[in-house]
């Protein structure tokens, strides 16, 4: 998603509000190998950081889980039909997106695995992970026929929050 600015309110109505500097959309790209999952926790970790986004460690700490396991997914599922996985971020006033899109068309659906089994969890884990935070995830179509995968989880409201040192 790009930003593009924004539209002069119609006359009479409030003017929009500023936009708080950690706000905006972050895009990139990696190919789909198992390396591409450190790769991936990291750059949003570092974006997040960089950005001082007011987020507690246990709200970074769930961020970071979700994108390992959907960027394995991607990595193991859609690796033959998707070369390469798109990840975005982006972070609004009261939230934190994160996506994870490749190519492949499955729309998968999170399952129960038999408790022998090893894996097969990840999307669960995703969702719970994110409902239980407060937040949304969901499954989508792209526009070149892939899926992209995201889940968006709350800002905290209150000061306990995770604050990187100013740069």
């Amino acid at each position: 998603m790009e930003m593009l600015g924004s539209v002069p309110p119609d006359p009479g109505h409030a003017p929009p509000r500023s936009p708080i500097e950690y706000e905006g959309s972050w895009r990139f790209t990696a190919p789909a190998l198992e390396s591409s999952v450190p790769q991936a926790r990291h750059a949003v970790r570092d974006l997040l950081d960089h950005q001082r986004v007011p987020a507690t460690d246990d709200l970074v700490q769930n961020l970071l889980l979700i994108v390992s396991e959907l960027v394995t997914n991607s990595v193991r599922h859609a690796a033959l039909l998707s070369p390469e996985i798109a990840v975005e971020v982006s972070i609004g006033a009261k939230w934190v997106r994160v996506a994870v899109e490749d190519d492949h068309p499955y729309r998968p659906k999170a399952l129960e695995a038999d408790e022998d089994r090893i894996g097969g969890r990840g999307l669960l884990l995703v969702k719970t992970v994110t409902y239980e935070a407060g937040g949304e995830c969901d499954v989508e179509h792209t526009a070149s026929g892939g899926k992209g995968i995201w889940a968006a989880l709350p800002l905290p409201t209150t000061s306990a929050v995770h604050l990187p040192p100013e740069r």
